[in-house]
This record gives structure tokens, C-alpha cells and sequence, in this order.
């Protein structure tokens, strides 16, 4: 929860009040872009460069303008030069000396300052995608993928794209404002206090308008995530769609929220278009008063036609910050929204995490024990309560019951998708808490109802189940205990073959059966089918059963199930109403009679490296009862 209430609170809606958020953001990112100081420093150095030859530019026009007005015999009190031809020469190529630095200049001030913040915005890319994956299943329960997926390309990219292309140059023209006000006041104090009169004026337009681009802007920014998801949800369930025809009424929802951030798209560029024709109304003003007054001061000597010169093109040039602001104040604001979504995404700590006294699991016989669990999804609504069982090694149990009854949570505190909000979780006496997240789910192998396949290579999408390498006879001898070899070699590039995004261009037998190759490949001591065979034909069923069994054989085994012939081949039935086991027993004792469905257990057919074709039962004196 505490997630979702960092994504949904209120967001400042000034451009003033977000720099608390870009502060927020820039500490966030500190690290990375401690890492870039080299970069930076290069870059701040040819911005020095480049504001120097940018107050160094006017300079020689200036000489050029003064000495042709005395040369014509103007009544001024400067002496006129000796060699006005040299002059001339010597400012021509001073002006294109100072041009070509300067634009050197910028050019690695761009390159320093552009390679180091898309370096540092890589980097918080990774970061932001690693620690999604660290995050427990009920923050990405409660999370709406496609706005996930935006924060992670679009709110990155957004503040990549405005720190490049408005942040630095804004940065950038200000220092060169800095040093022209700095000269301005040198050269005529007078002119100087006239310039400094337009800041407050442009203070007072841009305030109330920089407000309503920054609250337009992250309408529109939460607008867009909210499409991506939406976009998500529907094109990742066409199947459904296209079967209940729901195209129209899926195509009237995207075009309604697609409507919703075209206006605020509209109204944003509108505001930012106002802001900047009224930057330059000002800007005009305040160049036709110090052209006035500038010009009376020439006539009375104070000031030479050069320096006005100067005076005018530094006029120009100072308030292109200010254009800069209307300008990128809407990139800006959006950049601030992303950078404060990303930081959001970051502060949410996983609830799932390793103790400091944690250590890895070690090598298991596979002996289970649930103590009194109790579990809660939402606080006041326990989905577990009190759930209590021991389960033997190489044991096979059943785990019925109707929909709602705990059985799907109970699978993944196996795994520790979860932990339990009291009570204990055990493997061979070890409190699961005690032990690492990655080592106990080492110890675990899931086939779902819907195996997810990706869109890779077989070979890869069966190896994905181990971090080591593994040989092509290792994946091979997988894929045969699951029954998978035979059609994988039918496939166009054999192993090789590249399947569709989640095994679209697969049948639902054929995804099963690689997920359990990827399954037997892992070699965990605890094996989890949960609804496995739901949805299969009858003669798919049973190749898939058939594998199952194969990949099942002496581990410890859970089966969960609606089905109760497939339950009715299970060592004991634990049967689950409201988060509590109301009954236990062998399938004889637990179920209504009926015929046994399932064929016997076949052994397997070739064994995979590192798995036995039959585990030896644990002794009951090997089960750590002292660690209870």
C-alpha cells in the first residue's frame, strides 16, 4: 500500500514548488552521477570557455564600428586608429577565432555533459528494471504493468531527452547571463538598472503560467501511463477481445484516454507558446528603451556607437534565458514528474528481502513444515489462518479445495513470494526466513497452469531455470524426460527455433512440456504443479501427465488441483476451505469415490544429470525435529 500511495499523492504544481522534487530526484541519482565527475568536469570547463567567447564575440565589431565612425570624421572624443585597414583585418579574424572557439567549445560541453547524463540515465534505467524484480508480488498485484513499463522507457527516456536538450543549455545560458549582467553594469550602470527592470515583469507573467504548464504537464505525463497500461491489458489479452468482440469497446476506451492526453498535450503547448511570445514582447521593450537611452548617451559622448553595439547584442543575448525558460519550462515539468515517478518506483523498499543473518540453503531432502501460518493480503482480510501440515521427503501431496481457499498463496510462500505474517515456513527444519531469497527458491520448481515461455530460443527458454551453464546434452536429456524432444526437433530450426511471445506459436502441450524440461533441468528436491494439466485435451493430457510424473518421481511433490482424479493419485489429500486444511488423509479417506483416472507412474525415461531415477526415502530420524 505504501506503494501505491507514493504514485498516487499529490504533486506540486508549480515549476518553483518541484524543485523540492528535483532535488529529490538528483540525490537519488548521486551515486551515478559521482561516477561521471570526470565527464562533468570537462564539461564545466568548456562551458567557461564558451561563455568567455561568447562575452569576447561582440568586442571586435565594436572595434570595427568605432574605428569606421571616426575614420568618417565623426565629432567623438575617441582618437581615430593609425591603420584602419589592420584594424579591420585584426577584427575579422579575432571574430571568426572567437566563432570557432566558442563553437568548439560547445561542442564538448554538449558531448561531456550529454555522454555523462546518458550514461547516468542507462545506469538508472538498470536500476529501476533490477530492483521492479526484486519487488514483492503484492506491490506488482496491485501496480498496472504498461504504467510500470512507462516508468521504465518513457519517464526515463523523458528525463534523458530534457536533461540534454533543456536542462544543460538552460544551465549554460545563465551563467552566460551572469557575466553579461557583470559587464553590462561595468560598461554603463544606467543601461544596466534599465535591462534589470524587465526581470521583475517577466517574473510576474511567467509565474502564473509556468504553474499551469507544470500541472498540465503532469496531467498529461499520468495520462500517458495510464494509456500504456490500458494498451497493455488489451493487446496482452487479444485472445479474449477478439473472442467477445470487445475490439469496439476497447477502441472506445483507448480513444477516449488517447483524447484526454491529446488535450492536455494541446493545452501545455498552448500555455508554453503564451509564455514565450510574451518573453518576447518584454524582450522588445526593454530593447527599444536601451536603444533609446543608449542612443542620447552616444550623442552626448558618454558612450561610443561600439558599446552600444555591445550593449545591444548583450541585451539579446541575456534574455535568451529567459526564452529558454518559456521555452523548456513544459519539458522541464515533465521531466520533474518522471524523475519524481522513477524516485517513487526506487523508495519502495521490498518487503521481501535477506536478513542480516541470513545464509544459503543447504542441500535438502525436501521435508516440508507449515506451523500455524497466518496470512494477509490486505490487513482485516486473512487469506491463511493457522494453516498447519509436515510433509515427508519424496512425498506427494494433493491440495484441494475450492476457489479462494488459500491453496495458490500456500504455493507461493513455498517459493517465498511471500512470507507469512506469523508462523514459520520450513524446509528440513529451516525457517525460510533464516535462509537466503535466491537459495530457497533454488530449492523449488514450478509448473503453472499457463507456462510463460519468451520470446527466445527453446534452448535458452528451457535453460532459464539454472544460473550456470549448461550443455546442449544437459537440455537435451531435459527436454526427453518431459517429452518435449521428439516435436522440438519437428520445430524449423530445431532448438534453435525462436517461439512467440509467450509461446504463442506453440500448442498448449508443447509449452507445458518445455516448462517442465526447464523444470527438471533446475534439479530442486521440491516440485509445485499448480493446475497444470487444467485446460489440456485428453491425449495432450496424458503426454503431459506422463512427463509429470517422470519429472516428480521421489521429490517432494505438491499438486494443486481442482481435479480430483489427479488428486485421487497423491500419497495424502489436504483439503482447504477458508485458509485452514479441514481435512487430511490419504485420497481414499479424503475424497468421494470414483475411478482413478491417471495411468500409473512410468520411470524415467533418461535421467537428467545430477537427478536420480529414484530418490531413497529419508529415514524419520533425519527429519530436523530439534530445529521446530
Amino acid at each position: 500500500m505504501r506503494a501505491v500511495r507514493a504514485i498516487r499523492r499529490d504533486r506540486p504544481t508549480g515549476l518553483r514548488s518541484a524543485v523540492p522534487g528535483l532535488r529529490r530526484t538528483l540525490r537519488r541519482f548521486a551515486p551515478h552521477v559521482r561516477s561521471q565527475r570526470g565527464l562533468l568536469v570537462l564539461g564545466l570547463l568548456a562551458l567557461l570557455v564558451e561563455v568567455a567567447m561568447r562575452l569576447l564575440e561582440p568586442w571586435p565589431l565594436a572595434w570595427v564600428i568605432d574605428a569606421v565612425v571616426v575614420a568618417a570624421g565623426a565629432d567623438l572624443s575617441v582618437a581615430p586608429p593609425d591603420n584602419l585597414g589592420a584594424v579591420l583585418v585584426v577584427a575579422s579574424v579575432a571574430v571568426f577565432g572567437v566563432i570557432a572557439l566558442r563553437a568548439l567549445a560547445s561542442f564538448a560541453m554538449t558531448l561531456c555533459f550529454a555522454l555523462a547524463g546518458n550514461r547516468v540515465l542507462t545506469r538508472v534505467r538498470s536500476e529501476l528494471y533490477a530492483h521492479l524484480n526484486r519487488l514483492s508480488m503484492g506491490y506488482h498485484d496491485r501496480a498496472r504493468t504498461g504504467d510500470l513499463v512507462t516508468r521504465v522507457t518513457g519517464d526515463v527516456g523523458r528525463l534523458q531527452e530534457a536533461t540534454v536538450t533543456a536542462a544543460l543549455p538552460l544551465f549554460g545560458n545563465v551563467v552566460t547571463l551572469l557575466g553579461m549582467l557583470v559587464v553590462i553594469a561595468v560598461l554603463n550602470l544606467q543601461l544596466a538598472l534599465v535591462v534589470l527592470l524587465v526581470f521583475p515583469i517577466f517574473g510576474l507573467v511567467s509565474v502564473r503560467l509556468t504553474r499551469r504548464i507544470s500541472g498540465v504537464s503532469r496531467t498529461q505525463r499520468t495520462a500517458e501511463g495510464a494509456l500504456a497500461s490500458l494498451a497493455t491489458e488489451s493487446l496482452g489479452a487479444m485472445t479474449v477481445v477478439q473472442s467477445y468482440s470487445l475490439e469496439a469497446r476497447m477502441q472506445e476506451r483507448f480513444s477516449g484516454s488517447n483524447e484526454r492526453s491529446l488535450r492536455d498535450g494541446v493545452q501545455a503547448k498552448r500555455l508554453s507558446a503564451g509564455l514565450e511570445r510574451s518573453t518576447d514582447v518584454l524582450v522588445g521593450l526593454a530593447t527599444g528603451v536601451v536603444l533609446y537611452v543608449g542612443a542620447r548617451q552616444v550623442l552626448a559622448g558618454d558612450l561610443t556607437p561600439g558599446e552600444l553595439t555591445v550593449f545591444l547584442t548583450y541585451l539579446k543575448t541575456a534574455f535568451k534565458p529567459m526564452r529558454d525558460i518559456a521555452k523548456y519550462t513544459g519539458r522541464i515539468s515533465k521531466a520533474a514528474a518522471s524523475g519524481e515517478r522513477i524516485v517513487d518506483v526506487l523508495e519502495v523498499e521490498p518487503q521481501l528481502r535477506d536478513a542480516p543473518w541470513a545464509r544459503p540453503c543447504p542441500a535438502l531432502l525436501g521435508y516440508v513444515e507449515f506451523d500455524d501460518v497466518h496470512l494477509a493480503y490486505e490487513p482485516g482480510h486473512p487469506v491463511l489462518r493457522g494453516l498447519s501440515a509436515r510433509v515427508r521427503p519424496g512425498e506427494r501431496i494433493a491440495v484441494v479445495g475450492p476457489s479462494g481457499a488459500g491453496k495458490s498463496t500456500l504455493v507461493s510462500l513455498l517459493s517465498r513470494l511471500r512470507d507469512p505474517d506469523s508462523g514459520t515456513v520450513s524446509f528440513d527444519g529451516h525457517d525460510l526466513r533464516d535462509l537466503t531469497v535466491a537459495s530457497v527458491r533454488a530449492q523449488v520448481s514450478i509448473v503453472l497452469q499457463e507456462s510463460v515461455l519468451f520470446a527466445a530460443p527453446v534452448r535458452e527458454n528451457i535453460a532459464l531455470g539454472v544460473d550456470r551453464e549448461v550443455t546442449q546434452e544437459e537440455i537435451e536429456a531435459a527436454a526427453r524426460l518431459a517429452g518435449a524432444h521428439d516435436f522440438v526437433t519437428l520445430l524449423p530450426q530445431g532448438y534453435d527455433t525462436v517461439v512467440g511471445e509467450r509461446g504463442s506459436t506453440l500448442s498448449g502441450g508443447q509449452r507445458q512440456r518445455i516448462a517442465i524440461a526447464r523444470a527438471a533441468l533446475r534439479d530442486a528436491p521440491i516440485v509445485v504443479l499448480d493446475e497444470a494439466l487444467t485446460g489440456l485435451d485428453e491425449d495432450t493430457e496424458a503426454e503431459v501427465t506422463a512427463a509429470l510424473a517422470r519429472l516428480t518421481r521421489g521429490r517432494t511433490t505438491f499438486v494443486i488441483t481442482h481435479d480430483l482424479a489427479a488428486a485421487r493419485n497423491a500419497d495424502r489429500v489436504l483439503w482447504m476451505e477458508d485458509g485452514r486444511i479441514v481435512r487430511a488423509g490419504r485420497p481414499e479417506e479424503i475424497l468421494p469415490p470414483g475411478p482413478v483416472a491417471l495411468p500409473a507412474v512410468p520411470p524415467p525415461a533418461v535421467p537428467v544429470r545430477g537427478v536420480p531415477a529414484e530418490r531413497p526415502p529419508a529415514r524419520p530420524e533425519e527429519f530436523p525435529r530439534a530445529a521446530r
